[in-house]
């Protein structure tokens, strides 16, 4: 029985792409990574957002958190670094994000037809990386191909509402589960991790969500593995 990693992002944080890249790390060292189903969850940063979004990245930055222009750049500057750390190279000079509405159903696609991670990934590199407008449709349309999508059936679930309704969904279990902000991790159901922690800290996660699920496994010696009540031998019982 597969352990299922769920994982809320958007394709226009910065985070959520050094956070998979630092999730990838720690599964790629985790003992057990074959029997892990990992399910992107989408998360909207901006639900009002327009397809694409003018301005210069750290400006935008600044008017979003109410700081100055220095200030934001060096936000830019710091995620930059972090993402060199991860092995990204990320170029905000370039970068057109928008509306995720419609990727994160083409991410939806992706899950049904077994390239949900390839999507994901494309996606993510698309928008920091080389600024593909990512809010509009016929950039999705040739990045969900190039990520193994069939392009005349992405163009029509985006001309359509196929899986709106699982985007939302999504978006309804992250405020049930109380999720802010993303990258948001949930092992096995039961443990949460939020922001785009070290894999260390990750694979330490995993490993505790797969010890706990296994059942133990009794080793019984020449004698069986009945132990009368008392303490008897090497065991007690009631």
């Amino acid at each position: 029985m597969f352990m299922k990693v769920e994982i809320w992002s958007d394709v226009v944080c910065p985070w959520c792409y050094i956070g998979k890249r630092n999730f990838e790390e720690a599964l790629a060292r985790f003992d057990h990574r074959g029997e892990v189903e990992v399910v992107w969850r989408s998360f909207e940063l901006d639900p009002g957002a327009a397809r694409r979004r003018e301005g210069e990245y750290a400006e935008r930055l600044a008017r979003k958190y109410g700081v100055g222009r220095p200030e934001a750049q060096a936000m830019v500057d710091g995620m930059t670094s972090r993402a060199a750390e991860a092995g990204l190279t990320f170029r905000f000079d370039l970068a057109q994000p928008g509306n995720t509405f419609d990727a994160h159903r083409l991410i939806h696609l992706g899950r049904e037809r077994g390239v949900q991670d390839a999507v994901k990934e494309r996606l993510l590199a698309a928008t920091f990386a080389e600024g593909a407008p990512i809010g509009e449709r016929d950039a999705l349309v040739r990045l969900g191909a190039e990520a193994g999508l069939d392009p005349d059936e992405a163009r029509l679930v985006l001309e359509g509402d196929r899986y709106g309704a699982e985007v939302r969904d999504d978006e309804e279990a992250a405020l049930d589960l109380g999720v802010t902000g993303v990258p948001f991790f949930l092992v096995d159901g039961k443990f949460a991790v939020p922001g785009a922690q070290p894999p260390d800290l990750l694979l330490r996660v995993l490993d505790r969500a797969w010890t706990e699920r296994t059942p133990v496994e009794v080793i019984s010696g020449p004698g069986g593995g009945e132990v009368a009540p008392g303490c008897e031998g090497d065991a007690c019982a009631l």
